[in-house]
């Protein structure tokens, strides 16, 4: 049983409610009614209800079994404009946020999560990062002990999953940045089932280069190791060393990761960003994701050029990172 089957399993059991503020969509649209039918949770879809209507019936979606939201119409909108307010701490008046909250979608999307309408959101098949981002770190803002948000991957492929990260929000991180990124990801791996090994990528294995970004990688490893004693991490080390046995025992004799790594921590955004659409691209595997780590409650960024199954896999994903989150606050 692969990630996935396993997490329907335990969101069916509960099914949450997600919201996806791209009514407008055809791809949202089929996967929103996917996931209702299947009853893995409740989609929250937003948008102007004649547009949707327009596109669903453009595609030959049936939409009629959909809760679909309208800030124009939404009947509680004075009340979020109310928490808009107060949670920007006197930043933005009330017309300021309610107009907002009618012009863009994601901001009426991230405020129906944050006043426990829905736990989780889903955007960006359409919207840019920064749309997606922007709202969820001004409302939802980051968890007391991170210091920023990453974007995290899952790569599935049959029954074999790697997390990667950052490949969406952090271009050059610092050593302690990376560090951070490394105990956020670990922390994803581990809540969706799996025992996380950590690579710090390189172009380097075990000093055979030395530079300034061999270097930050080799510190960033020390603090992770100080911040997680009990997590399996090397670096800096090469994607081959990390993931290949018999070049791992060459090239790191002794290394923890004995050529199993399962999570991989790139050095920089430009190196995340190319690697994953690459293993997608050449491997086949699934890309799903980018969830945004470090939130108070999840939100997802898909890429805009997600197909249908991703969109409902990283739905699914988002659901179980909500339910996880609220779990944990008992």
């Amino acid at each position: 049983m692969n990630i996935f089957e396993s997490l329907k399993q335990t969101v069916s059991k509960v099914r949450p409610t997600i919201v996806f503020p791209e009514g407008n969509c055809d791809r949202v649209l089929k996967a929103t009614v996917r996931l209702k039918a299947d009853g893995i949770l409740e989609p929250i879809v937003l948008g102007n209800r004649s547009e949707v209507e327009a596109v669903a019936k453009e595609h030959g979606i049936d939409i009629s079994d959909l809760q679909l939201l309208d800030a124009e119409t939404y009947e509680d909108l004075e009340f979020l404009v109310e928490k808009f307010v107060e949670r920007r701490k006197g930043k933005i008046s009330a017309n300021e946020a309610r107009a907002k909250m009618k012009e863009d979608v994601n901001y009426f999307g991230t405020m129906l999560v944050y006043t426990d309408r829905a736990i989780g959101l889903v955007s960006g098949a359409v919207h840019t990062t920064g749309d997606t981002v922007r709202p969820a770190l001004q409302l939802i803002k980051v968890k007391p002990e991170y210091n920023r948000t990453s974007g995290v991957f899952i790569l599935v492929k049959e029954d074999r999953q790697y997390v990667v990260a950052d490949c969406a929000i952090n271009i050059a991180p610092n050593a302690e940045e990376l560090a951070e990124i490394a105990v956020a990801t670990a922390n994803t791996a581990k809540s969706i089932g799996m025992t996380p090994k950590v690579a710090m990528l390189s172009f380097s294995t075990r000093g055979s280069a030395h530079s300034e970004e061999t270097e930050r990688v080799l510190r960033a490893t020390e603090l992770v190791k100080e911040m997680m004693p009990d997590l399996i991490v090397d670096g800096e080390i090469q994607f081959d060393a990390a993931f290949v046995p018999e070049i791992n025992a060459r090239k790191a004799p002794g290394s923890p990761l004995k050529g199993e790594a399962n999570v991989f921590i790139f050095p920089s955004l430009e190196a995340g960003n190319i690697g994953y659409k690459l293993i997608q691209r050449f491997g086949g595997y699934d890309a799903v994701g980018p969830v945004l780590q470090g939130l108070n409650k999840p939100v997802s960024d898909l890429s805009r050029g997600s197909n249908e199954e991703e969109i409902y896999k990283l739905a699914l994903l988002t659901a179980a990172n909500g339910l996880m989150e609220e779990k944990l606050r008992g």
